[in-house]
């Protein structure tokens, strides 16, 4: 059987030398600071502190550090789904409407066992709510399975208007049949009891067990993708439809289990932010960790294990946004603007070393 390239070598463009790939992350990054240093001294401001802001004060204590690793854990589990259906070439940008569902599925979970006189624990409560979010999160991916396998819909506009759907269904029912009848007419349900919530994993922090349960998923995943046969035919199905089909591997079930892996990680995502630091449904549950969690797989270069290190990059750009606006007077969407920097020097270095691989392979 021959031996799988880099992600990377599987993108569109590509890029053939796998150091390289990986390198490019690093350009990307140094590039960022740079740029995001006289993005300071444009606003007027001393780059030093503005750095500072984003990549020490987010890790300054115990608590600070728990502050990052928790906004890792919905970015990181996002990331994996959606490195496996890059690489099975499926272009799913729904995460985020995946992660929303998965939260209602989990919220709804734990709200109806969430009653006076219930004998569930608290265990089997958050694995329940855990299942059901995976269960939302995979509900809501097949509806962009099923319409590109029967009908050839374009997966990118498919799973991307799905995410404003989404977005409608969880003011919906926060406004009708999970809304809280004690919350003051506020759109929200009413708050989890504390034996339904993840317990704290760091003391002194909001960090929960969540991230250890990330951390397995993220070995599991490693060995799914580099080191078993089903892996291995669904990248196969994903790149290579004439030769899959050619070899007996299939095309279809690459773009299904893509798509349903990709929704179940997302929808587990929705449930952990829910039964974690929100503790209830509201309007909002999140800021676009199912957006950003696609730069966080490229930068990972769709490897698992890289997609920590990408989680926790991305991370701190969205605390030191938010550090930015409290102790810079900045507005809080400079931490996405960090983000778009970082995109957009991540394509152009691996477009560069594309170019100049193929410039050298010519002139060999």
């Amino acid at each position: 059987m021959p031996k799988l390239t880099s992600p990377v070598v599987m993108a569109p463009r590509g890029v053939p030398s796998r150091p390289m790939a990986y390198a490019s992350p690093v350009f990307a990054i140094v590039l960022t600071l740079l740029f995001g240093a006289l993005l300071f001294l444009a606003l007027g401001k001393d780059p030093v502190a503005g750095l500072k802001v984003f990549l020490v004060d987010p890790l300054k204590d115990q608590r600070a550090i728990g502050e990052v690793l928790l906004k890792t854990v919905p970015l990181v589990l996002c990331a994996l789904g959606l490195s496996v259906c890059y690489r099975a070439n499926v272009w799913n940008i729904g995460a985020d409407g995946q992660l929303i569902v998965g939260g209602i599925f989990a919220g709804a979970t734990v709200l109806w066992f969430d009653t006076p006189g219930t004998t569930a624990s608290g265990f089997t409560v958050l694995v329940l709510a855990s299942l059901a979010g995976c269960v939302g999160g995979m509900a809501w991916a097949s509806l962009t399975a099923l319409l590109k396998d029967r009908f050839n819909a374009n997966e990118i506009l498919v799973s991307l208007m799905l995410t404003y759907i989404a977005q409608q269904l969880l003011l919906w029912v926060v406004n009708g049949p999970l809304k809280d009848p004690n919350g003051m007419n506020f759109p929200q349900s009413k708050v989890f009891a504390s034996a339904f919530l993840l317990p704290n994993l760091l003391p002194g922090s909001r960090l929960h067990v969540g991230f250890a349960v990330m951390l397995v998923l993220v070995a599991i995943m490693t060995v799914f993708v580099f080191r078993s046969f089903a892996g291995y035919r669904l990248q196969v199905g994903g790149t290579a439809p004439l030769a899959a089909r050619y070899a007996g591997f299939s095309s279809r079930s690459a773009l299904w289990t893509a798509l349903l892996i990709s929704g179940a990680f997302a929808g587990l995502a929705g449930a952990f932010e829910v039964a974690g630091p929100i503790g209830q449904l509201l309007p909002s549950i999140s800021p676009g960790y199912g957006f950003t969690a696609i730069i966080v797989a490229f930068v990972g270069r769709l490897h698992p294990v890289g997609a920590v290190f990408g989680g926790i990059v991305m991370s701190l750009f969205y605390i030191g946004g938010e550090m930015a606006q409290s102790r810079l007077g900045l507005p809080s969407a400079l931490g996405w603007v960090f983000q778009g920097m970082l995109l957009f020097f991540l394509l152009a270095c691996d477009t560069l070393i594309d170019n100049r691989l193929r410039w050298r392979a010519r002139t060999a």
